[in-house]
């Protein structure tokens, strides 16, 4: 959804009158279906890994993770910044204390998403070096922390998303691979859609500003109400992850669907069997089935085929070829 700054201001809520930070609500949102989809499938089954959103500046990404993370945990996303350095990410020393040759543990950012969402904006400006690292943990759901001289291991588990645009700098793919699903973000097009957008913003605006004036409004209310539904059904969706079984035949196409489309290694594999699980689950149903898989194709398949972001990253051809190795024998 193309929401931009309006998005975000402070409300003083029915309850506490004390002032706080609001963004616009996820059920609220406009279209960009695939970026809701994306987030709650990695919420669903967080072994999934992280996600990656490729797309131009001012379409909602930033919103609509925010808006995710506040409903999902009430609180907004962990953020990584551009510039943070190793001992920010995985922990290092309070300087405070170390300047006193006191050594104290500083939690780095790492620690600080454990059960949350962490969230780095523009992840193709961040050093490599860093990415892997975050993209090993977000994996393996361990963080190793080395200081001096000594290791320490501490299970950590966060829903990882990072954004991009290609117009300043892609991602080599060996760490592309590492993103469990990628969801190719444009613009809007349709003037319906855009009325629609524009005119969920202004509401939101104008229910804010009637808050901040104390007037009464029912708007916080149904938001809430929508919210917890919302999120009721997304927890019961992971909860029943595992309960989902998946055919032989269905992993067999979803090992086809890796081949033709020249994915290399095993993990777009798995990946796609993964999300087509969690898509299941999310449907309420127990069983994977070919319309489970074809959904999430696009999202686990797109980022690792040869070139992927130098070309269209998903083309209606590639739907075409997704349901004819699905449909085939």
């Amino acid at each position: 959804m193309d929401t931009r700054g309006t998005a975000e201001a402070t409300v003083v809520t029915e309850k506490t009158e004390k002032p706080e930070i609001q963004i616009l609500p996820y059920t609220k949102i406009v279209g960009q279906e695939q970026i809701k989809l994306a987030l709650e499938l990695a919420y669903i089954a967080p072994r999934i890994g992280g996600i990656l959103l490729n797309g131009e500046r001012g379409t909602g990404k930033s919103t609509a993770v925010r808006a995710f993370a506040q409903m999902m945990y009430d609180s907004l996303p962990v953020t990584l910044p551009i510039n943070a350095t190793e001992d920010r990410v995985v922990g290092g020393w309070q300087i405070d204390e170390l300047m006193k040759s006191k050594p104290v543990p500083q939690p780095g950012l790492l620690e600080e998403a454990n059960g949350s969402l962490l969230y780095i904006d523009e992840v193709n400006l961040l050093d490599d070096h860093i990415v892997n690292m975050i993209l090993d943990v977000t994996s393996t759901g361990v963080l190793v922390i080395q200081r001096e001289g000594q290791s320490e291991q501490k299970p950590v588990s966060f829903t990882l998303v990072g954004t991009m645009n290609p117009e300043e700098g892609g991602l080599r793919p060996q760490l592309l691979d590492r993103f469990g699903l990628m969801v190719s973000v444009k613009t809007e097009k349709n003037e319906d859609q855009r009325t629609k957008i524009l005119d969920t913003v202004l509401g939101f605006d104008k229910a804010l500003s009637r808050l901040r004036a104390g007037q009464s409004s029912d708007y916080i209310k149904e938001v809430k109400h929508g919210e917890n539904e919302c999120k009721k059904k997304i927890n019961a969706a992971k909860d029943n992850f595992y309960n989902v079984d998946i055919h032989p035949d269905i992993v067999i196409k979803c090992v086809k669907l890796a081949k033709d489309f020249e994915v290399e290694g095993n993990r777009g594999d798995y990946i796609i069997a993964l999300a087509a699980c969690a898509y299941a689950a999310r449907k309420g149903e127990q069983d994977v089935a070919k319309e489970h898989v074809a959904a999430v194709a696009p999202l686990a398949l797109q980022h690792r085929r040869p070139g992927a972001l130098q070309s269209n990253p998903w083309t209606d051809e590639d739907d075409k070829r997704v349901k004819e190795i699905l449909s085939g024998e």
